[in-house]
C-alpha cells in the first residue's frame, strides 16, 4: 500500500489538480468519521488510509453516539473547508466543523432545527451574492427545508421548501472494491498529498505505540551485556514542582459507597432508583439489597413525611406476629472481627403498636454474633443509637432489624460503620484502603471525579453543596457510571481526608455543562446551563472557596465549624471542568466562571481543561483557550499503550514554560488484556522520569483510575484492587509509592552513556535525579526496560556524594508478573556503581547527615 501510494505522488508531481472524493461508511457502527478518496480521471479511485478518519463526530456519548452520516463538503470563501453531516436519524441537530487543510479540524458545533423530525442528508451551499451559507436537508418524512447563516454559527429560523430546490451532489463511485456515496470536489495536488503524509505519518507513530515487551526475545535477541555511564550535571540544576506525585480519586468501581467510605449498609436510605442503572436492572429499586425475612409482616417502601425532603423514601415494616424481620446484605456481605466494635446509627418512627426492637449481625447460618435491643417511641422521626460488638468473625454477615411486637414502624438512614475509621473520622473511610492511599504520600488529591463531576446530563451535575451536612439532608443520585451515590463521602470528607494525608485538595467542578459522553438528552455536552441561571452556579462556586478558605464567623466557614472544623482546608487549587467538549458553549461558561474566580479569589490557581487526549481538537482549543485567558493550570489526559510512553519520553520537553502549567491528571499504560504488571508499571515509571526532567512545566500528576472493588469495576486497569477483607495493591501502586516517597523538588539534569547507542537500547533506559529540599536527600531513580541486565556508573563531575545511608530500592520481574513487589536494601558502594536487572526500577536514596 505504501509502495503504491508512493508511486501515486511520484506520478502527480506535475498534476495541478486532482479529484477528491469525501464519504462515510457504516463500519464501526458509523463511528469511522470522514473518509476521503482521490482520483485522475473520476473513474478509478484511491482511498487515503482506507477509511482512515480525518473528522470524527464528537456529538453525543461514546456508547451509542459519536456518529457521521452523509458529510457535505465545501471550500468557503474564507478559504476554509467547512463540512455538516447528520449526527444520527432521530435528533433535530446537524453539526458543522470547519479546516484550513482537511486534517486540523477546529471545535464542533452542533446548531438545533426547529422544523422536521430530523436533520437527514444535509447539503451545504454558498450563495454569493447574498454572501449566506445554506443547509439544505429532509426529515424522515420527506420534507425539505433549509436554514441559512451568514457564518456557520448563527442560523435563521428553518424555511420549509420544496423537494426540487433539495438538490443533492452526491455521487456514487467505487473505491476499494465497494460502492461508496460521498461529494467529489476538484482540488490541488497539495491537497491529497499533505493528507497522504498526514495519513502515513500516523501510521508510523501508530506502529511505534504498538511496541509491546513482548517482542522484547526477537527485537533484542543480538543484544551483548551493556553498560551505562550516568553524567550529572550539578551545575544546570534547576527547581521543579513540589507537586509531582499526587492522586485522583473518583467514585468509579465502588471506590466511594461499598469502598473507601466505610459505611457498611447498602442502600441505607432506601434511595436505590432504576434509573440509577437506566432501567437495565428490574432489581435495582429503593428496597435494594433489603429482604424480608419471616412471616406474618409486609416491607413497603413510602414517602409519606420523610426524614426530610432530600430523602424522601423510607422502608415500612408491618407485622402482625412477632419473629419477621428487615435484613440487609451490605456490599457483598458485613465483613466484621471478633471484639471490634461496629457503630449502629438509625432512623426510625412508630406508627402503630409498640416499638421494641431487636437489632444484630448475623452469619450465614442466621448465628447471633452481635446484638443490641432499641426502642422506638413517638409517630415523630427519632434517630436510635448503639454499638455493635461480634463474638466471631465473619465475612459475609448481614444486618438484621427485628421487631419484638406486631406493629408498624418506619425505618430510614440505617448505618453501620467500623469504630476504627481513618484517623477515627466520625462518617469516615474505611482504615486500610485510606491507608494504602496515605502510603503512596500524594502531595495532592483530586476529587470527586471526572466525568462524575459533571455529570450525565444538566441534572446529573455533581453539585457540592448537597453534598455536605447532615447525612439525611445530603441530596444522593445516579452516578454516572451506573449506580447509586450516598454522597456520604461528600465535600467535607474529602477536604478532611486530604488534611489528614498531608494531601493539597484540588476539587473538580463542571464548567456548567455536563459530560461530553452523555447519554441524557441526546446532545451530550452541548446543553450547557441557561445563561440564566449562571450567575447562581458561579455564586455556588464561590460559596465553595469560601466553605474551604473562610473564616468560622462568615457564612460558608461557619457551615464548616458546625461541621466539625472550625479552621480553613487551605483550598489553593480548584479545577473548572474535565475532559470537556471545547465548543463555543463550554467557552463561554468556562470564561464567565473563570474571571469570576479571578475577580473575587486570584489566590486561587484555577486548572482548566484540554480535552480527553494528548492530541486533537479538544486539545488544541483547550489549549488555545488557556493561552488566551492565561489560565495557570490545564489538566491533560491520556491513556495510551505502552508504546506510546516509550517513544514519547521527550513529550514535554518543547512545551512554553511561560505558558500554563500542566497537570496529568489522569494517565496509565494500558496493555493488552489491561492487566496491571510489571511491563505497564514500569513503563509508566520510564514515563515518570520524563515528568520529573520537566517538572518546572509539570506541576502535577496522577494515575487514574484509582481504586477498584473486585466484581464491581466498570474500568481497568485500576491502581489499588479489594475486597470486603483484603486491599491488594497493583504493581504499578509500588511505581507511584516509590515515586511518590522519593520526589524532591529540585532536578540535577544528566545524560548517559550506552555501550550499545542504538535507539532502541537508548529509549529503554532512563535515570531521574532529583533533592528533597526538606531532607536534603539526593534521590536517583532509573529504569531498566531491556530484556537484560545493564552494568551502571556514575560521573558524578563536582557533586558531592552524601555521606548518610544509602538505601537501594529495586522493583523487577517478569513482564507478564502481576505479583512483583520492591525489595530494599542498604548498599555500601555509594559511588552507584550496580548492576540494573533486567525490567526494573532501581532508587537509589543518599541521606544527608
Amino acid at each position: 500500500m505504501a509502495a503504491l501510494c508512493q508511486s501515486s505522488i511520484a506520478a502527480n508531481k506535475q498534476q495541478d489538480s486532482v479529484y477528491l472524493f469525501s464519504y462515510t461508511t457504516s463500519s464501526n457502527l458509523s463511528r469511522g468519521g470522514l473518509h476521503f478518496a482521490w482520483s485522475r480521471d473520476k473513474q478509478n479511485w484511491r482511498s487515503i488510509g482506507q477509511e482512515f478518519g480525518f473528522l470524527r463526530c464528537d456529538y453525543g456519548n461514546w456508547g451509542t453516539q459519536k456518529k457521521m452520516f452523509s458529510p457535505s463538503l465545501l471550500l468557503g470563501p474564507d478559504d476554509f473547508w467547512h463540512c455538516v453531516w447528520s449526527v444520527n436519524e432521530t435528533d433535530k441537530v446537524f453539526a458543522h466543523a470547519a479546516s484550513a487543510d482537511l486534517i486540523d479540524w477546529g471545535r464542533q458545533n452542533f446548531p438545533k432545527i426547529n422544523s422536521g423530525d430530523a436533520c437527514l442528508e444535509p447539503l451545504l451551499a454558498y450563495n454569493k451574492q447574498t454572501k449566506l451559507y445554506s443547509v439544505f436537508y429532509h426529515d424522515s418524512d420527506n420534507k425539505y427545508f433549509v436554514v441559512t447563516s451568514a457564518d456557520l454559527k448563527k442560523f435563521s429560523p428553518t424555511k420549509s421548501i420544496p423537494a426540487s430546490q433539495y438538490r443533492d451532489t452526491r455521487e456514487s463511485v467505487l473505491v476499494d472494491g465497494e460502492q461508496q456515496t460521498g461529494q467529489v470536489k476538484k482540488v490541488a495536488w497539495s491537497v491529497v498529498e499533505k493528507l497522504q503524509h498526514y495519513y502515513e505519518a500516523k501510521q508510523f507513530k501508530g506502529t511505534e505505540n504498538k511496541e509491546t515487551i513482548a517482542k522484547d526475545a526477537e527485537t533484542y535477541k543480538t543484544l551483548k551485556p551493556l553498560t551505562a555511564t550516568i553524567n550529572l550535571q550539578p551545575q544546570n540544576t534547576k527547581s521543579i514542582s513540589d507537586m509531582l506525585i499526587g492522586i485522583f480519586f473518583e467514585d468509579l468501581n465502588y471506590a466511594a459507597d461499598g469502598g473507601l467510605y466505610a459505611e457498611m449498609v447498602q442502600n441505607r436510605d432506601f434511595e436505590y432508583k432504576p434509573t440509577d442503572k437506566l432501567t437495565l436492572d428490574k432489581n435495582w429499586n429503593p428496597s435494594y439489597a433489603w429482604k424480608l425475612s419471616g412471616e406474618n409482616a409486609s416491607f413497603t417502601i413510602d414517602s409519606i413525611k420523610p426524614i426530610h425532603p432530600n430523602n424522601p423514601h423510607y422502608a415500612l415494616l408491618n407485622t402482625t406476629a412477632a419473629g419477621a424481620a428487615l435484613v440487609n446484605e451490605g456490599y457483598d456481605g458485613f465483613n466484621i472481627k471478633k471484639g471490634d466494635r461496629y457503630k449502629l446509627s438509625l432512623f426510625a418512627k412508630l406508627l402503630k403498636g409498640a416499638g421494641d426492637i431487636s437489632v444484630s449481625l448475623l452469619s450465614e447460618k442466621n448465628e447471633v454474633l452481635a446484638q443490641t435491643d432499641l426502642s422506638v417511641s413517638g409517630s415523630n422521626w427519632q434517630n436510635l443509637k448503639a454499638v455493635l460488638v461480634p463474638s466471631a468473625d465473619n465475612e459475609h454477615a448481614v444486618l438484621q432489624i427485628k421487631p419484638k411486637h406486631p406493629g408498624s414502624i418506619a425505618f430510614d438512614l440505617v448505618s453501620l460503620f467500623p469504630e476504627s475509621t481513618f484517623k477515627g473520622r466520625p462518617n469516615g473511610l474505611r482504615a486500610d484502603l485510606a491507608q494504602t492511599i496515605a502510603d503512596i504520600h500524594p502531595r495532592f488529591m483530586r476529587f470527586p471525579g471526572g466525568c462524575l463531576a459533571h455529570g450525565d446530563g444538566l441534572a446529573n451535575m455533581y453539585r457540592w453543596k448537597n453534598s455536605i451536612g447532615p447525612l439525611e439532608s445530603r441530596l444522593p443520585q445516579r452516578n454516572i457510571w451506573n449506580y447509586h451515590q450516598t454522597v456520604g463521602l461528600g465535600y467535607y470528607e474529602y477536604f478532611q481526608f486530604c488534611e489528614d494525608i498531608g494531601a493539597a485538595p484540588v476539587p473538580v467542578i463542571a464548567a456548567a455543562v455536563p459530560c461530553q459522553n452523555s447519554a441524557v438528552g441526546g446532545a451530550g455536552q452541548q446543553g450547557g446551563l441557561p445563561m440564566t441561571e449562571m450567575g447562581a452556579y458561579i455564586q455556588d462556586i464561590l460559596d465553595l472557596i469560601e466553605y474551604a478558605n473562610g473564616p468560622a464567623t462568615s457564612k460558608w466557614g461557619k457551615v464548616r465549624a458546625d461541621e466539625g472544623h472550625p479552621q480553613p482546608f487551605h483550598l489553593k487549587y480548584l479545577g473548572i471542568g474535565n475532559e470537556d467538549l471545547i465548543s463555543d458553549v463550554f467557552e463561554e461558561r468556562f470564561t464567565m466562571i473563570y474571571n469570576a474566580i479571578k475577580k473575587v479569589h486570584p489566590e486561587i490557581e484555577v486548572i482548566g481543561t484540554v480535552g480527553p487526549a494528548a492530541e486533537g481538537t479538544d486539545y488544541e482549543q483547550g489549549w488555545q483557550l488557556a493561552n488566551k485567558l492565561k489560565v495557570p493550570i490545564v489538566d491533560e489526559h491520556y491513556y495510551q499503550p505502552p508504546g506510546w510512553f516509550i517513544n514519547n519520553q521527550d513529550f514535554y520537553d518543547g512545551y512554553d514554560r511561560k505558558a500554563s502549567k500542566v497537570y496529568l491528571g489522569e494517565y496509565a499504560a494500558h496493555v493488552p488484556g489491561r492487566k496491571s504488571n510489571v511491563e505497564s508499571a514500569l513503563t509508566e515509571a520510564l514515563y515518570l522520569t520524563n515528568l520529573e526532567r520537566n517538572a518546572d512545566v509539570v506541576k502535577m500528576a496522577s494515575y487514574a483510575p484509582l481504586l477498584a472493588k473486585e466484581n464491581h469495576t466498570q474500568w481497568t486497569p485500576d491502581l489499588i484492587y479489594f475486597n470486603n477483607r483484603e486491599v491488594k495493591p497493583t504493581v504499578n501502586y509500588y511505581v507511584q509509592q516509590l515515586f511518590g516517597e522519593n520526589s524532591g523538588n529540585s532536578y540535577v539534569p544528566n545524560s548517559f552513556e550506552v555501550s550499545d547507542n542504538t535507539d532502541n537500547v537508548r529509549k529503554r533506559i532512563a535515570c531521574s535525579v532529583v533533592r528533597d529540599g526538606a531532607s536534603g536527600d539526593l534521590i536517583i531513580k532509573i529504569i531498566n526496560l531491556l530484556p537484560i541486565s545493564v552494568k551502571s556508573a556514575f560521573n558524578w563531575n563536582g557533586l558531592a556524594i552524601p555521606k548518610g545511608k544509602l538505601t537501594q530500592t529495586t522493583l523487577t520481574g517478569s513482564p507478564t508478573s502481576e505479583t512483583a513487589r520492591p525489595a530494599v536494601k542498604t548498599v555500601d558502594d555509594k559511588a552507584g556503581n550496580l548492576d540494573l536487572p533486567a525490567y526494573s526500577l532501581t532508587v537509589l536514596r543518599y541521606q544527608q547527615l
